[in-house]
């Protein structure tokens, strides 16, 4: 007699979502290993994040992603908390196992990734981080794990939500400061590396840095995926900076959250491909 196969679903859950390539990049990876599981995308506004996750748990829904404005108002529905998820306050990858919502923060290894493929000594480097959300949460934890003598100046437009993580960041030794967004260009002009951690730009949103305000030896990496080439990062080519782009975050969170959910190792080139396309960038 054969074994019973039963299809499992995935999601990711968001507002908006329309824009999401979650689906794209997990079912390639599920069709590739042949596996009897499927992904889809999930509109949760801010109001229906209870009432959802409720239904999520009734459908036995074998796990999901969790994107802005959900990663850290999602916490207080979760069961069971990571080290990693518990040290940034904000989840981005939940399993269900049996009932019970184990919680994940991906996104800290996937900010990582790309930087240490890249060869990038973080020790003693000045950081800019736009935004303090739950991404800008996973970014501060990443960093502070990975780098010595520290420093990331904050922004956001919301000033306590900046401060609020700035105290995040020194409790894990990293000297963090917030600031206002009038302080942009004076921090991004004696900044080694700067990072979006902010929506804008998904849209293409003019950037709030420009070209003559990004050093040509910095580093600027802007975690908005689509447009593969935001604003931003064309302002950081114009000024010669070196660039990270935000699909590979995306690539490198997925590729663990996939890990997670089956234990088999993500086929990531498969995955790349279908963000990018069979040509690359």
């Amino acid at each position: 007699m054969g074994l019973e196969k039963s299809i499992k679903t995935y999601c990711i859950i968001g507002d908006p979502i329309e824009h999401s390539l979650s689906p794209a990049m997990h079912n390639a990876a599920f069709n590739f290993l042949k596996l009897e599981s499927s992904y889809i995308a999930y509109r949760v506004t801010y109001l229906e994040l209870e009432a959802s996750i409720c239904s999520l748990k009734e459908v036995r829904l074998a796990g999901f992603n969790v994107t802005i404005p959900h990663k850290t108002r999602i916490l207080k529905y979760i069961d069971v908390l990571d080290r990693v998820a518990t040290q940034a306050g904000a989840v981005n990858t939940v399993k269900n196992i049996d009932g019970e919502l184990y919680g994940y923060n991906t996104d800290v290894g996937g900010f990582l990734r790309p930087l240490m493929k890249r060869g990038i000594n973080l020790n003693g480097l000045n950081i800019l981080l736009l935004g303090a959300g739950g991404a800008a949460r996973a970014v501060v934890v990443a960093l502070s794990s990975k780098a010595e003598n520290l420093k990331i100046s904050i922004i956001n437009r919301n000033i306590d939500r900046a401060k609020e993580l700035a105290k995040i960041g020194n409790t894990l030794g990293a000297k963090c400061e917030s600031f206002s967004l009038d302080d942009v260009l004076l921090l991004s002009n004696r900044a080694d590396v700067i990072v979006n951690a902010l929506p804008l730009g998904m849209h293409d949103e003019k950037s709030i840095i420009d070209a003559q305000n990004i050093p040509t030896e910095s580093i600027v990496y802007d975690i908005v995926y689509k447009p593969v080439l935001t604003d931003l990062l064309k302002n950081a080519k114009q000024a010669g900076a070196t660039v990270v782009y935000g699909y590979e975050m995306l690539l490198e969170q997925g590729a663990e959250s996939f890990q997670i959910w089956t234990g088999i190792p993500a086929p990531l080139e498969v995955m790349k491909k279908a963000l990018l396309g069979p040509f690359g960038e």
